[in-house]
């Protein structure tokens, strides 16, 4: 399997988050310095108490993206060891943050990393995380969010790339997957409107559905190469 990851952008946004958890922290601390030393100055206090936690969750953000070890894109890496050479896994150097182009078809890669039981309300169609760590997930984590809402833009920005470089009757299906990163995570998602599975399961289920509905070889190779690999 080839990789290909865009360094430079990791470090930057690493250094990024390093910096806005820094200065959150301290205009944090100030906040609540004001708020016990000058109480006449509470709506001060209140408004540096406001913008120290914004800046602490953008470090949150940055840090559990790029700044924190193993990293996203050092999970996935781990977890599809082993493919063969004709798999291309991208880690920011294409539309969306990790994509996988091999027989299996074009897959957008969403890793998360929170911990407990992850499940999906088909009728209410609301994720839900029960367990893990409290203290996590206010502070040092961000929220699971509604990523089958991400789907759809994530598999837009690829298959309009894709048709500026391929022709119209070549065009592949562009499918996401939900990938749970964290060891501590179950995940009960069967119904879920995209695959969603714990990373260990993974690798598996992308030479399963290789060997279900391959892509021609020709065409991995066509698309590979209109994001820079070269054979």
């Amino acid at each position: 399997m080839e990789i290909a990851t865009n360094d430079r952008l990791i470090h930057r946004n690493a250094r990024i988050g390093q910096i806005t958890s820094i200065v959150g922290l301290l205009v944090l601390a100030g906040g609540m310095f004001i708020s016990f030393t000058r109480p006449e100055m509470f709506s001060i206090s209140l408004v540096a108490l406001l913008v120290g936690f914004g800046l602490s969750q953008i470090g949150i953000y940055f840090g559990n993206r790029w700044g924190r070890h193993p990293r996203p894109d050092e999970v996935l890496n781990a977890a599809l060891k082993g493919l063969d050479g004709r798999y291309s896994l991208y880690h920011y150097t294409t539309p969306t943050s990790h994509l996988l182009v091999g027989p299996s078809g074009v897959w957008v890669l969403m890793p998360r990393q929170q911990a407990g039981k992850i499940t999906y309300d088909e009728n209410k169609k609301r994720w839900r995380q029960k367990g893990g760590n409290l203290y996590l997930k206010i502070f040092a984590q961000e929220n699971l969010g509604r990523p089958d809402l991400e789907v759809g833009s994530e598999i837009h920005a690829i298959s309009s790339y894709l048709e500026e470089h391929l022709d119209e009757e070549k065009m592949p299906d562009v499918q996401a997957a939900l990938i749970m990163t964290n060891e501590k995570c179950e995940v009960d998602a069967v119904n879920a409107p995209s695959p969603t599975m714990e990373v260990r399961q993974l690798k598996d289920f992308i030479r399963k559905t290789a060997k279900g509905k391959p892509i021609s070889l020709d065409l991995v190779r066509e698309i590979q190469n209109s994001f820079g690999r070269e054979d």
